[in-house]
């Protein structure tokens, strides 16, 4: 199984952050703006739209508070993932910066080069949306 790992250094505080990852139905507003296009609730699950049009249903697996972590699995995809899990956990780093550590584990292992491509472009939009104050606002 291929797992690929990103860390993200936010300028926010990880409080704000974890609040904007918690917010499992607002990814596209509040957390990956642009990569995200759209995101729906469907009880403990979630469709996401990306930027290039796919889409994907999320399972929510947990939600840990006092760690700051999230973790979420693929159950429906339409480009033949067999199995995807991921993780987001929020730590501290510095003063008031936060460390956004990214994790996804994804069979086959040929699919990890397209994951690591999307987890890039992913990551630069959580940084550029949780760098700005409006995402970090709840209207």
């Amino acid at each position: 199984m291929a797992s690929i790992r990103k860390e993200i250094l936010i300028d926010a505080r990880p409080g704000d952050v974890w609040d904007a990852l918690r917010d499992f139905g607002a990814v596209h507003e509040r957390l990956a703006r642009g990569f995200v296009t759209d995101t729906q609730l469907d009880g403990n699950e979630r469709i996401v739209t990306f930027d290039d049009g796919t889409e994907a249903r999320e399972h929510l697996v947990g939600v840990d508070d006092e760690a700051r972590r999230l973790a979420y699995a693929i159950v429906e995809s339409p480009r033949g993932i067999v199995h995807y899990n991921g993780s987001a956990q929020v730590l501290p780093d510095g003063e008031s910066g936060t460390r956004f550590v990214w994790i996804i584990d994804v069979l086959p292992d040929d699919f990890a080069g397209f994951i690591d491509g999307r987890m890039e472009r992913g990551a630069q939009a959580i940084k550029r949306t949780l760098e700005s104050r409006p995402a970090l606002d709840r209207s």
